[in-house]
């Protein structure tokens, strides 16, 4: 799908930042990023050729165009020209109303402005923000060159014709927009994984397993279905022929069962010793960086093998 947005300016280059940097590069945006520090320029062109074999395969990309990479230490200069401005600062409200003050005035009057927030409100971060029609959350997943999906998260002020145009933009860059209905805390996809995020921290730190126990749990079994069904349908398969009707009426009853705790336990020195030993057993000695390179290698091949069966599914 095309857009006519072709100037995106990013405004923080931490890990999300960059990612960000990444993908719209690799669809031809002219990206001016803007951060305090320009010694972070070095950092973010070492990371943007880092990834670029990856991203090269997974787009089929010829070459890299550092051209339209254009690195500022000013937000003005940063925004006058961009037509689509993706934040990315700390998931601060305090940090994120008093900028979203500033973009707001800088901003062209019809540019549109996404915030990459975790879990914030979108209507308390625009809150101090000029003419918020055109404002939204866009909650992308980590690497953000690699992972499609963006969680497009509307405020209570904001105009669905934005909305459209934001949805035309993210697709426009090889991405699947969620459209989530209204602001929610902690949106879609960061709610279930803090569901289990906190119950694999209840059973690590009650000694029942190890974080490589309980990654592989995951590994050989949800995570290989997760990937292309999700867990409605993977459930909706689990009822067999009357699919999900069954599966309601046979496994209901163990809702009411106390499984799980959901709230989150004491990230106490032992709890917090045990998770850091247990991954760092898990890395086998390499490197957080070895690592990137493994999972973007896999990443790239996985999404090109489940395109195949996904549009049996969705189509």
């Amino acid at each position: 799908m095309k857009s006519n947005i072709k100037n995106v300016a990013v405004v923080g280059t931490g890990v999300i930042g960059t990612g960000w940097i990444i993908r719209f590069l690799a669809h031809n945006k002219k990206v001016i990023a803007f951060d305090k520090d320009l010694k972070l320029k070095k950092r973010i062109i070492a990371e943007i050729k880092r990834t670029w074999p990856y991203v090269k395969k997974l787009f089929n990309k010829k070459k890299l165009n550092l051209k339209n990479f254009i690195y500022v230490t000013s937000v003005e200069e940063a925004l006058k020209e961009a037509d689509f401005i993706q934040e990315c600062a700390s998931e601060n409200y305090k940090i994120k109303t008093k900028l979203m003050n500033v973009i707001g005035n800088y901003a062209k009057p019809n540019a549109i402005i996404s915030s990459s927030s975790s879990g914030l409100l979108p209507t308390r971060i625009y809150s101090k923000c000029k003419n918020p029609a055109r404002t939204m959350i866009a909650h992308p997943f980590n690497p953000v060159y690699m992972c499609p999906g963006v969680e497009i998260v509307p405020g209570k002020k904001t105009k669905s014709k934005f909305l459209n145009v934001a949805n035309k933009f993210y697709k426009s860059i090889s991405m699947n927009p969620i459209m989530v209905k209204k602001e929610l805390p902690g949106y879609l996809s960061d709610r279930l994984q803090e569901a289990l995020w906190r119950e694999a921290l209840h059973i690590v730190n009650e000694g029942y397993a190890t974080t490589k126990d309980l990654d592989r749990a995951i590994e050989d079994g949800p995570g290989l279905r997760w990937s292309l069904m999700g867990t409605f349908l993977t459930f909706h398969l689990a009822g067999g022929k009357a699919g999900m009707k069954h599966m309601l009426e046979q496994f209901g009853p163990a809702l009411k069962l106390p499984w799980t705790k959901l709230k989150a336990p004491k990230l106490s020195k032992k709890l917090s010793s045990r998770v850091i030993i247990g991954t760092r057993k898990q890395a086998k000695g390499k490197s957080v960086e070895q690592l990137s390179k493994i999972r973007d290698e896999y990443l790239v091949k996985l999404q090109k093998l489940r395109k195949k069966y996904e549009d049996k599914i969705r189509k």
